[in-house]
């Protein structure tokens, strides 16, 4: 036979299995999204509850989603407006609440939502199989979950009071802010002003009291490498988003001069720069947001920085059900760190949050939160506080 016509004879063949393994690729997705054999678990509706802690103005989303089978389940993401709400809707309804991924691809435009709504589909399917969302992800790797809380004050004395409070609620580590920041180049006195703050604090926590610098990525990379240095033999959990990662130059420097952990996370949106920072090795606790990105896709981030032997301590500064849907994560995760777990100021907020979801859903005892053993989420959430603390401005 010519060679042409061999040639010839191979591409058509080669479109050929190209043809029937997409067409098959096709018929899969069909029969594991569409109606053909999605019969049970099928959204039906879903349900906005934009809340606000009445003293703090904390403000969060809840969804609950419904299937036609009288399931339900609850999820906590950021604020999102009703736009995006009814959005979210024409983009679930009819889709397996068993479909976690496919409805993280379709809200990827949504972000507000979209760990909310993957939170609610794992609570759909863990009450359906009676099972806690961290056995249907394959866990437990562990049985409780070492937390952690963020200290709210201005001054030493007012985060010393702060620390006390957290320390008979539980808490053994904490997350302290910086000395105001009122210059782009703080000098030698804003550093040790910082080393004065924890030292106090260290004082009135005890060494078994462990502590985490939060940058809040303000400071200059200049100012964030002073106080890493600064901090090397206090022995910090971690120092926090000490600067913002618009460039990956100065974080080389600050991690390649110091021995003090280094963490960020919370403000990134795009899973390449963990990928970057884990590539470089310029980072040691990833600290992606709970709200922004949601049980599933931290599971998949967490994956990957292990493979680099980096720990993960996901950012939470929401509510309740948001903790619990924490503590299924960190419960699926073999190379979780601690949690961060808000506990906000005043007693109204506290309050608030016992209503929403019960007193025992952000309950610590020694430093470590027990996880829930009821299916989906363990928790109860009541929907008449949901009512209660409505955001009237949304």
């Amino acid at each position: 036979m010519p060679q042409a016509l061999k040639s010839k004879r191979f591409t058509s063949l080669l479109q050929d299995r190209r043809a029937r393994v997409s067409e098959q690729t096709q018929a899969n997705r069909t029969d594991s999204y569409g109606a053909a054999r999605s019969e049970k678990l099928k959204v039906s509706g879903i349900e906005h509850f934009p809340v606000k802690e009445p003293v703090s103005g904390r403000r969060y989303s809840v969804v609950k989603v419904l299937t036609e089978d009288g399931f339900v389940g609850f999820g906590e993401g950021g604020p999102a407006t009703s736009r995006e709400f009814a959005a979210a809707g024409e983009l679930l309804i009819g889709l397996p609440a068993t479909a976690s991924e496919v409805a993280r691809k379709r809200l990827a435009e949504i972000p507000s939502l979209k760990a909310a709504v993957n939170t609610a589909l794992l609570d759909i399917v863990g009450r359906f199989s009676k099972a806690p969302i961290y056995q249907v992800l394959g866990g437990p790797t562990r049985f409780k979950a070492r937390g952690m809380t963020p200290l709210i004050g201005e001054s030493n004395e007012s985060l010393i009071e702060a620390l006390n409070v957290a320390r008979n609620a539980g808490f053994r580590a904490f997350m302290v802010p910086l000395p105001t920041v009122a210059a782009r180049n703080q000098g030698r006195a804003f550093v040790l002003a910082a080393r004065k703050r924890l030292e106090q604090l260290r004082e009135a926590g005890g060494e078994e009291s462990d502590f985490v610098l939060d940058g809040a990525g303000v400071l200059s990379p200049g100012d964030a490498s002073s106080l890493a240095s600064e901090f090397e033999r206090f022995h910090l959990l971690w120092f926090d988003e000490p600067c913002q990662l618009t460039n990956l130059s100065p974080i080389r420097k600050i991690a390649a001069e110091t021995v003090t952990p280094i963490g960020f996370g919370r403000f990134v949106s795009n899973a390449g720069v963990f990928q970057d920072l884990l590539r470089e090795q310029l980072i040691d606790i990833l600290r992606p947001s709970l709200a922004g990105n949601g049980i599933s896709e931290i599971r998949k981030m967490a994956a990957l920085s292990e493979t680099y032997y980096v720990a993960v301590a996901p950012h939470h500064d929401g509510g309740p059900i948001g903790t619990a849907a924490a503590l299924h994560l960190a419960a699926s995760l073999p190379n979780f760190f601690v949690q961060q777990i808000p506990r906000p100021a005043a007693e109204a907020d506290r309050r608030m949050r016992a209503e929403l979801a019960g007193v025992a859903a952000e309950r610590v005892e020694d430093g470590y939160a027990i996880l829930p053993t009821g299916p989906g989420l363990g928790i109860s959430v009541n929907e008449e506080a949901l009512k209660k603390y409505r955001d009237s401005g949304v």
